[in-house]
């Protein structure tokens, strides 16, 4: 298994400590990916148990792979971290220590075949969970052109959301839309040049962003995931969630504000220091927001 196509694991030092994960207990890692968390969780104390959750059956498998040498001491489950009080009721467990919810995109979306990326050329696909039957080609091929807008504005924050719904409803009369390639070259012509032909960052990503989370539900997923995972943390434990980005952030920020019966650990968003982004570039947008049960 190939554990390199995997991003180091973000606010690794942060994480564990925030959980207090040196003092032994029951934990969740409800978004498993390539298990580094995990598996830090698991070195930070020899009494440490870890159930792993995601939805995405490849990333489990290298995780099985890469946790092997810890046994029985970490459970892990092909679901979505919604299903999360499932999970515990399969595990006999009534309450855990902390829950940490990275909810970055892995290397190993960015770097496979699926779709994620606008550097390359692949399928439109997207789907972290190959068992749904949405994908990204489904999207761009079959919504309207104001479906589309919405989309690309309310989870990319696309200003030229109109005039790329558009483009690529003209475009996909001629022929469907099949690659990644083919949706970014519809962005590039809309959005002009001088606002992007000397930056590194590609002007379809927004758009890409948008599509990816209208696939995978993932906001829903949150709002439901969140709440869910808070009813099972005992006295004193605490709930950790990395974001990556300001939407992201901002909708965890007001679900984590409305929970009853916690308060706020991290004031301020915690970030990766100058020495991480080095080591790092992907963990440069990370910020970390925890809180903890009242007694």
């Amino acid at each position: 298994m190939e554990r390199e196509i995997y991003h180091p694991p973000v606010l690794l030092k942060e994480s564990l400590e925030l959980l207090k994960a040196y003092e032994g207990g029951v934990f969740v890692d409800a978004t498993l990916g390539g298990g580094g968390h995990t598996e830090a969780i698991l070195k930070a104390n020899p009494e440490n148990r870890v159930i792993g959750i995601d939805r995405d059956e490849e990333a489990i498998e290298r995780a099985i792979e890469r946790l092997k040498p810890y046994g029985d001491r970490v459970s892990i489950y092909h679901a979505n971290f919604s299903q999360i009080g499932e999970v515990l009721k399969e595990e006999g467990v009534e309450s855990v220590k902390g829950v940490l919810f990275d909810l970055g995109v892995s290397h190993f979306h960015l770097r496979g075949e699926r779709g994620f990326t606008v550097w390359k050329e692949q399928p439109l696909d997207m789907r972290m969970d190959r068992r749904q039957k949405l994908t990204a080609r489904d999207v761009v091929n079959e919504l309207s052109e104001k479906e589309l807008a919405e989309i690309i504005f309310k989870f990319g924050e696309e200003r030229f959301a109109r005039k790329i719904a558009r483009e690529i409803v003209r475009r996909r009369r001629k022929k469907p839309i099949e690659t990644t390639k083919e949706l970014a070259e519809i962005v590039e012509s809309v959005i002009p040049k001088r606002l992007w032909v000397r930056r590194k960052k590609h002007p379809a990503v927004k758009t890409f962003q948008a599509i990816r989370i209208y696939v995978n539900r993932e906001f829903e997923e949150i709002e439901r995931g969140i709440p869910e995972a808070a009813r099972f943390i005992r006295p004193c434990g605490r709930l950790v969630v990395i974001t990556f980005h300001s939407l992201e952030d901002r909708l965890v920020k007001n679900i984590l504000r409305n929970l009853e019966n916690f308060k706020v650990v991290t004031k301020k968003p915690v970030q990766p220091t100058e020495e991480e982004i080095r080591e790092n570039p992907a963990s440069r947008s990370a910020k970390l927001r925890c809180i903890e049960i009242k007694l």
